[in-house]
């Protein structure tokens, strides 16, 4: 399927991730978010005015989040754009670039800024009162920490998934830990030539903002607290639950940090790209649901859903980029599609670079269009799962104009 919406080259941008309780902790992610477009739309010569439309996505409340999607653009002085605010945990990357993609095709916008954002930093502590309760008593919970550790359908964790997948297939910890290990090499990767990969959507230094967003606190040189693995290391480690496969090694890290991509017409999509050379077009989204606590096998599913609708087999498809919040995904999706793992998530992937959820799929996906664009084009997957045993995937390609 061909949509009329296209992502201009180059009208995208990414902060650095920075692990939780780090550079980023005390920043509203909201603001913090338009705080970065007003810069990146600037540097791109994009005038917020150009936009008649916005999808913000974030998965974590902050104060006054409430206002949502009209409070970003007001921000950044696109005053006069209004439109959702979506939240589907780590799936929300994909569904608000689909979000801004339907938009376009049925004519009611032209130009659109898809920005996601989140801080599991410092998480909302939520109370939800009662009166009937005995003593007027109400329930309360730890948003980032609650959730992560309880799907109210099972009781389960977020890492009960994955060992349920690794008993199911039969994936083992020495094969987590050597996903582990190449997963950070070919982050390093995208560190070469002064971090020469990430400079292509990434400002950097990025100048990290106080809170009030008028003096830099201090500087960062690309993502903040990646691990630096080793075989030996990893070999000492234990499984996190008893019994079970999966190590903190194998595992990704809660972050902070904001991505954006402009979504327009094929006409616009050239006046606001900063190569008109270079076309990205979009040509199929999926989702899917795997059965309760079984969160990896969605990507599959997903996946196979987004190249059905763009007309493509696996075996064409140029370049892969996953969601990975355990190695299991990985082992699970190649295995699945009869791939090489190896050569997927090339330049990095959120096994390494951290879990901001909302942003981390937008994120994948600017860095797909960029290894794409480093290859001369082609067509490229991105899958990814989310809390609730479920998944999104989107199919695009980077062409000649």
């Amino acid at each position: 399927m061909n949509y009329k919406a296209e992502i201009p080259y180059g009208a995208y941008w990414s902060t650095p991730f920075a692990r939780w309780q780090g550079s980023f902790a005390n920043l509203h992610s909201i603001e913090f978010a338009a705080h970065v477009a007003r810069l990146e739309l600037a540097r791109r010569k994009i005038d917020p005015k150009t936009f008649d439309y916005g999808v913000m996505g974030f998965s974590v409340p902050q104060k006054h989040s409430f206002f949502g999607l009209p409070w970003l653009t007001g921000l950044i002085g696109a005053t006069g754009v209004g439109g959702p605010t979506l939240m589907q945990a780590c799936a929300t990357g994909v569904r608000t670039l689909l979000a801004a993609t339907q938009e376009i095709e049925v004519g009611l916008a032209h130009t659109a800024l898809v920005l996601n954002c989140d801080r599991t930093s410092n998480g909302p502590h939520l109370y939800y009162p009662n009166p009937r309760a005995p003593g007027g008593t109400g329930a309360h919970e730890d948003w980032v920490m609650d959730n992560f550790g309880y799907d109210p359908l099972g009781g389960h964790s977020m890492l009960t998934t994955a060992e349920n997948v690794a008993k199911r297939h039969g994936f083992t910890t020495a094969e987590q830990h050597e996903v582990v290990l190449r997963r950070e090499e070919q982050y390093r990767a995208s560190l070469a030539d002064g971090a020469a990969f990430l400079k292509r959507f990434m400002t950097l230094p990025f100048p990290v903002p106080a809170p009030g967003y008028k003096k830099t606190a201090n500087t960062m040189e690309a993502d903040e607290g990646v691990s630096q693995s080793t075989a030996e290391g990893l070999a000492k480690l234990k499984p996190v639950q008893e019994g079970g496969t999966v190590t903190f090694g194998a595992q990704t890290h809660p972050a902070d940090g904001n991505a954006a991509i402009v979504v327009t017409t094929k006409e616009r999509a050239r006046e606001l790209s900063t190569n008109p050379k270079i076309a990205v077009r979009l040509h199929g989204f999926g989702q899917a649901r795997a059965e309760l606590a079984y969160m990896p096998e969605a990507t599959v599913p997903a996946a196979q859903c987004a190249l059905a609708q763009a007309g493509k087999r696996i075996d064409q498809i140029a370049a892969i980029k996953t969601h990975n919040p355990f190695a299991i995904n990985d082992l699970l999706f190649a295995r699945a599609n009869k791939i090489d793992w190896r050569t997927m998530n090339n330049h990095g992937c959120s096994l390494v670079w951290g879990h901001p959820q909302a942003p981390m799929g937008t994120r994948s996906i600017i860095e797909l269009i960029e290894e794409l664009a480093m290859r001369g084009g082609g067509f490229g997957l991105f899958t990814g799962c989310a809390a609730g045993d479920t998944a999104m995937s989107v199919v695009l390609e980077v062409t000649d104009a």
